[in-house]
């Protein structure tokens, strides 16, 4: 039974070895974090379970190995004005910042690992 993601859209790039590597980055507000947060945790419990044993590095012959990483930024809208008599930009923070979270995962296997992958979470070939 495939799953449809919702936050993580993935480009895909496969090296001549016949290696494929997943890359998404996905950026939310702080209502949606706890659900892109529980999307990955999926994610990795499916391959930790559907592959388990195999994890390791390619290059040291594991079937598929993965790299995540996130960021938390305060974002706030600026008002810009143009200065004439100063000949410059003027800007001020407009409100509060809001925090902003971005994920990144790449994934990397073989092919038995991409295909299941794709069949698993619906992935297309774009």
């Amino acid at each position: 039974m495939s799953q449809t993601l919702r936050f993580l859209h993935f480009d895909c790039s496969e090296d001549s070895s016949g290696l494929t590597s997943f890359e998404a980055m996905a950026s939310v507000g702080a209502a949606q974090w706890p659900a892109l947060q529980a999307e990955v945790a999926a994610l990795l419990d499916w391959a930790h379970h559907g592959f388990a044993g195999v994890r390791g590095p390619l290059e040291e012959d594991g079937d598929w190995d993965y790299d995540l990483h996130a960021s938390l930024e305060t974002v706030a809208a600026l008002e810009l004005d143009y200065d004439p008599a100063a000949r410059r930009l003027a800007c001020q923070a407009a409100s509060d910042g809001l925090p902003r979270y971005t994920l990144t995962l790449t994934l990397g296997g073989t092919a038995g690992f991409a295909l299941a992958l794709r069949e698993r979470f619906d992935l297309d070939d774009d």
